[in-house]
């Protein structure tokens, strides 16, 4: 029987707590990504997240970011390695101090938007958040985009490492996410977006938007929380991999 993580980004709001779509959405996955003040979240809005995550039993993870409130820090910026490994140690340690006072610990870390998908291709980029990650502390689990260069560079760091993949974007045959700038980048029909995540998980392969299967290994699906239909896809998500016979369990527990 397979076994997968299911993640979402959270805490995304500003001076109060998104309760009723994060609350509910919690019951539903297994690992959460907090945002850490960059792109979006505050001091606020991280410690009350982290409260519900804890009562809810969901792993916890920092979700750093580049600095870009306006763009939600999904606009590219140009940044030395020096500066990534900076923005990730003060993200991942605010809300590291948050978990601990919590009484809480911290499982994994997922970077953020533009940071995320920049350290998938950029090696040096990767190897400084990876080192980042291993600094704050070694036992944190790194995500990044399946196979990508991120992943990578946290197994060269001595860390472990999550391949992410998601349920509401499509892929290229390079093994990429389709820009958001782009036609048909997003899914959008639930039963689309369940087909993909079972196959990914149990065949290990992805249809792209080139008409090409690609392989891809599948250790922990991304729900999005922004998006509108966020909750609806975490509820339809999870009882389609119920249904395929496939365990859902935190990334904590799957890599022990």
């Amino acid at each position: 029987m397979k076994t997968v993580d299911i993640n979402c980004d959270l805490g995304e709001s500003f001076g109060t707590y998104q309760k009723g779509r994060d609350e509910e959405i919690l019951d539903y996955v297994t690992s959460a990504n907090i945002a850490c003040g960059f792109h979006a979240g505050d001091p606020s809005v991280m410690r009350k997240t982290v409260q519900m995550a804890l009562e809810k039993k969901v792993g916890i993870g920092a979700h750093p970011g580049l600095p870009d409130l306006m763009g939600f820090g999904r606009r590219p910026m140009q940044i030395t390695p020096d500066e990534a490994y900076d923005m990730v140690v003060y993200q991942v340690g605010a809300l590291y101090g948050f978990v601990k006072a919590e009484g809480g610990i911290m499982q994994h870390v997922k970077p953020h938007g533009a940071l995320y998908n920049m350290a998938a291709k950029d090696d040096k980029l990767a190897d400084a958040i990876a080192e980042a990650v291993y600094r704050v502390h070694p036992e944190l689990i790194l995500f990044g985009l399946s196979g990508s260069e991120l992943v990578k560079a946290g197994d060269r760091a001595g860390l472990k490492t999550a391949n992410e993949v998601f349920s509401d974007r499509t892929y290229q045959e390079d093994g990429s996410l389709t820009s958001r700038k782009l036609p048909n980048a997003l899914i959008e029909k639930e039963e689309d977006s369940v087909r993909q995540v079972v196959r990914m998980v149990k065949e290990g392969k992805v249809h792209s938007l080139q008409d090409v299967d690609i392989p891809i290994e599948a250790d922990t699906i991304c729900i999005h929380g922004d998006g509108i239909h966020a909750l609806e896809f975490a509820q339809t998500i999870t009882k389609g991999l119920t249904s395929a016979d496939i365990t859902i369990e935190s990334i904590g527990q799957i890599k022990g």
